[in-house]
């Protein structure tokens, strides 16, 4: 038996999962248990939880995975620094950082406990990301492609997958990033936190792409594919810009841009203040600038490998409006991008890498995202009995329904009558995406429900969508596109016909990032939109993570703290109904 455990450390979003001969167990990002929003650091906790679920002790493990290599593209970083003379501050701080992120087994020996006596793997960064889609994909053979912002000197890799071999053809390297490219135009845009980059995926629909010529003197596209910047606006370069952490929130570099940036597009908007047409405008030439390099690289790939299936990874794998136009933009037919593409998902790409580079045999596929916490039965009704005179004191009733038919058929119809679901329910998802288990619900026919959920439940941004979950069997009366996207990582345009019967997750430009969603890998969701459309007509549920500007909920008392701290209507908890029937002060 073999057991690895793969890491992703000191990026943002730190994630563990273990692999037992080769097939995948457990999954968790950190932030669900340090309740710390993007956690990067030493796994120590997502770590703990997957050797519990898994009924190991670190004694156990023969491998430790690490989604980055300190080695990897030396020869080009040496010639960079020799060349550009960057400053020496900037030097001496990645030395350093280096050298901490050597220390993996003292790291375990210090927040486990002593017992792993097995081997520590470093595994390079952009390999871990084609890993993580390619390795755990359905596809035999595939080209392969991870973008993101840097990792181990290189912001781009590509290549193709044949049965267990990954063959990478080329890179790109510092300081040339399409990741960096479009953080940099978040923070011009008064977008300032790390990750706020999906802002700018929500706001580009209200814009038209008036900028893009602006937008290619920054972003150069080569004959090769790739791409370069023109540093002339960009810091990153030559100047101190972190992209490790320790322990902690991942800050966001806020000096990113240079003066050149806004002598180009004009003064950069303040964090807080009124968004303008012209913001609007530039969010759509973003956009459109990555997707014009997304696309001119993907088909720089097929014009090498030919064939039909594409995996996608890397950070810039989660623009999910990019990757719903892979079928119409390139000649690709087939796409896998798994529900963490980002830095947390090169954790499993670590972990995969290293079983197949020890020559262990392909026959794992990720086909959902439930790899995380779950609780017993017992433990939600410890939990109600000791919380039910908090709960009654809110103005909420609370019901045992044992009978899965009937809990569903009364959620959907309290979701039909307007109100908003707290959904708890099964093993916690693997990334950022709610996909059913950790959700909030409303029906999708309301025009209401969108800014009730952002000012009321989320307290963000009103022009930001909300998801559908739809019925795998009734996507192709819905949508234009007929995919499988178990996890929510494309957007695709929702019939012209329909659009107006669903407001709720209908973007203003008429798409949806829709989630599909099969009896075989969730059927409790699947038995709960099948209740609604049962009672509506309507296939699909509006879904949005179960949170409060905070990480997703992972255990039931979050989930119901979450509840009870906002206007939510119903809390379903495995098994339990909890109805408030008076709203709170």
């Amino acid at each position: 038996m073999s057991i690895i455990i793969g890491v992703n450390a000191y990026h943002g979003d730190s994630a563990a999962c273990l692999v037992r001969d080769g097939k995948l167990v457990a999954a968790a990002e950190e932030e669900r248990f340090r309740r710390v929003k993007h956690w990067a650091g030493f796994p120590s906790e997502s770590i703990r939880y997957c050797l519990a679920e898994a009924g190991l002790t670190l004694a156990d493990v023969d491998h430790i995975a690490l989604n980055q290599d300190t080695s990897a593209n030396l020869v080009r970083k040496i010639t960079y620094a020799a060349l550009k003379r960057p400053s020496l501050s900037l030097i001496s701080d990645r030395i350093r950082n280096k050298r901490e992120r050597l220390g993996v087994a003292e790291q375990l020996d210090a927040t486990l406990g002593k017992g792993f006596k097995g081997r520590v793997h470093q595994v390079e960064h952009h390999l871990a990301h084609l890993s993580s889609a390619f390795h755990v994909s359905p596809f035999e053979e595939a080209a392969v492609v991870s973008v993101d912002g840097f990792g181990d000197f290189a912001s781009a890799a590509w290549g193709y997958g044949r049965g267990s071999e990954i063959s990478i053809d080329d890179k790109v390297y510092f300081p040339h990033s399409l990741g960096i490219f479009y953080e940099a135009l978040t923070k011009w845009l008064g977008f300032p936190h790390y990750g706020d980059e999906y802002k700018v995926m929500g706001l580009a629909p209200y814009g038209a792409p008036d900028h893009l010529d602006a937008m290619r003197k920054i972003v150069l596209l080569q004959d090769d594919g790739s791409f370069k910047l023109d540093l002339a606006f960009f810091r990153h370069a030559t100047e101190k810009v972190s992209y490790e952490w320790e322990n902690g929130a991942p800050v966001s570099a806020s000096n990113l841009f240079t003066p050149a940036l806004e002598g180009l597009l004009g003064p950069a908007r303040q964090p807080g203040t009124e968004l303008t047409q012209r913001h609007k405008d530039i969010a759509r030439s973003v956009q459109a600038m990555y997707e014009e390099a997304f696309f001119h690289l993907l088909a720089a790939v097929h014009a090498k490998h030919g064939g039909t299936r594409i995996c996608i990874a890397g950070g810039c794998g989660m623009n999910s409006v990019a990757n719903g136009k892979i079928y119409s933009r390139s000649p690709f037919r087939e796409a896998y991008i798994q529900s963490a593409a980002g830095d947390a998902g090169g954790a499993i790409g670590a972990a995969f890498a290293v079983w197949h580079e020890a020559g262990g045999s392909r026959d794992f596929v990720m086909d959902h995202a439930y790899w995380g916490p779950h609780a017993t039965p017992d433990e939600l009704q410890t939990l109600v009995e000791a919380q039910r005179t908090a709960i009654e004191a809110a103005g909420c009733t609370i019901t045992h329904v044992a009978d899965e038919a009937a809990l569903c058929t009364r959620t959907a119809t309290a979701i039909a009558a307007g109100k908003v679901i707290g959904w708890f329910q099964g093993r916690m998802e693997w990334g950022p995406r709610a996909l059913g288990n950790r959700s909030i619900l409303g029906d999708p026919r309301r025009a209401d429900m969108k800014d009730f959920l952002n000012l009321k439940i989320k307290r963000r941004e009103s022009f930001r969508p909300f998801a559908p979950s739809v019925l795998a069997e009734a996507v192709p009366d819905w949508f234009t596109e007929t995919d499988d996207v178990p996890f929510m990582m494309q957007v695709y345009p929702i019939r012209p016909e329909r659009q107006a019967s669903i407001p709720a997750v209908c973007h203003v430009d008429g798409s949806g990032r829709l989630q599909t969603v099969r009896a075989e890998t969730n059927p409790r969701y699947h038995r709960l939109i099948s209740a609604f459309e049962a009672q509506t007509g309507v296939p699909m549920l509006l879904n949005t993570s179960f949170n409060e500007n905070e990480p997703v909920v992972c255990q039931p008392q979050e989930a119901l703290d979450c509840f009870l701290r906002t206007r939510m209507d119903v809390l379903v908890l495995g098994d339990w109904l909890i109805e408030r029937h008076e709203s709170p002060a």
